[in-house]
C-alpha cells in the first residue's frame, strides 16, 4: 500500500467511526416524510412498480444524497448510514466531486423474499438479481432475519456513482468488475470499524472456466448460460483489481477512456501500454493472477 492509499484509508476509517456514532444516536429516528413532500419526487416506472407492491405499507424519508422508500424505520436507518458512506467513499476513490449534484437517488428497500420475487417478475429482472441499479434508482433486499446484510448495497451504489459521473457507456465487464471490487473492499472497511474481522474477498477463477481477456472485454451482455454468470463476475472483479493494483491513476484514466467509447485495446495502450505491448501479453499475465486463490501481488 502506498503512502497516499494509506492516508486515504485512515480518513475513510475515521469517517466510518463518525458514521457509526451517528448510527447509534439516530437508530430508529430517520425522519419520515410524506411522499408529496419529498425534495425529489421523481418516481421512475420501475419505482412505481415497486411502490405498487403492498402500497399502503411504504414509508418515505431522505438524507443528503438519497430518498428512501421502506416499510420499517429500523431497517431504513442503517441503510441510510451505509448508503451515505459508500457514496462518499466510492466517489472519492474515483476522484469525483459530488457536492454540486442536486438530484437525489431513490432507494427502494424490500424486506421479504416474496415481495422481492414479485418485483423481479414485474420488473423482468434477471433471476439471480439480489439488488439492482436502474437509471439512478437502487432496489435492494434487507431481510430483518439476517444480521449481516452483505455488500449488495455498496455494489449498487458503485453502479450509481459510475452512472452519474462517467455515463452509461462503461462496458458491462468493467461496470460489474468495479462494483464487485469496490463493494468488497469498502464493506470490509465498514465492518472492521465495527470490530468485525472482515477482509475483502476475491475468489479465483477456475482454470477451466477462464474467459480470455479479448472475449471477456467484448461481451455486450451477461452470459446466457446461468452457470457462467459466476465466472463472469469473478473474472471481471479480478481484472479490475489487477489493473487497479498496477497503477491507480492509470486505471482511472483507463476507466475514463472506456466510458467515452474507447475500445479496450486502444484504451489499454494509452494507459498501460508500457506494461502490456499486446493483448496476448496482458492475457498471459492476468490468467496467472486470476486463477490463483491467493493471487500474486501485482508488481508495478
Amino acid at each position: 500500500m502506498n503512502r497516499r492509499s494509506f492516508f486515504t484509508l485512515i480518513l475513510l476509517l475515521c469517517a466510518i467511526h463518525r458514521l457509526g456514532a451517528q448510527e447509534t444516536q439516530i437508530t430508529g429516528t430517520l425522519a419520515e416524510v410524506q411522499l408529496n413532500r419529498l425534495s425529489d419526487q421523481a418516481i421512475s416506472p420501475l419505482g412505481r412498480a415497486a411502490l405498487a407492491i403492498n402500497p399502503t405499507r411504504w414509508k418515505h424519508a431522505e438524507t443528503t444524497n438519497f430518498v428512501y422508500h421502506f416499510v420499517d424505520n429500523f431497517i431504513a436507518t442503517p441503510v441510510s448510514v451505509e448508503a451515505e458512506f459508500y457514496y462518499a467513499a466510492i466517489a472519492k476513490e474515483l476522484g469525483r466531486d459530488t457536492s454540486h449534484w442536486e438530484r437525489k437517488c431513490h432507494i427502494y428497500i424490500f424486506e421479504t423474499p416474496d415481495d422481492w420475487k414479485t418485483f423481479q417478475k414485474n420488473g423482468r429482472l434477471e433471476p439471480w438479481t439480489g439488488g439492482i441499479h436502474s437509471g439512478g434508482d437502487l432496489f435492494i433486499v434487507r431481510n430483518p432475519a439476517f444480521k449481516f446484510k452483505g455488500r449488495s448495497l455498496g455494489h449498487e451504489i458503485a453502479h450509481l456513482v459510475l452512472f452519474r459521473f462517467f455515463g452509461s457507456g462503461i462496458p458491462i465487464w468493467l461496470n460489474e468488475g468495479y462494483a464487485e471490487d469496490s463493494s468488497s473492499r469498502f464493506y470490509a472497511s465498514f465492518m472492521r470499524a465495527r470490530n468485525y474481522a472482515s477482509r475483502p474477498r476475491s475468489l479465483a477463477v477456475a482454470p477451466e472456466e477462464y474467459i480470455p481477456v479479448a472475449t471477456l472485454t467484448a461481451m455486450l451482455s451477461y452470459p446466457q448460460d446461468i452457470r457462467q454468470v459466476g465466472a463472469f463476475y469473478t473474472e471481471s472483479q479480478r481484472l479490475v483489481r489487477f489493473l487497479f493494483g498496477i497503477n491507480e491513476h492509470q486505471f482511472l484514466d483507463f476507466l475514463e477512456a472506456m466510458s467515452k467509447g474507447g475500445r479496450f485495446d486502444s484504451s489499454l495502450q494509452r494507459t498501460f501500454g508500457s506494461r502490456f505491448m499486446t493483448m496476448d501479453a496482458l492475457d498471459q499475465e492476468f490468467k496467472n493472477y486470476a486463477t490463483k486463490d491467493y493471487a500474486p501481488s501485482v508488481q508495478n
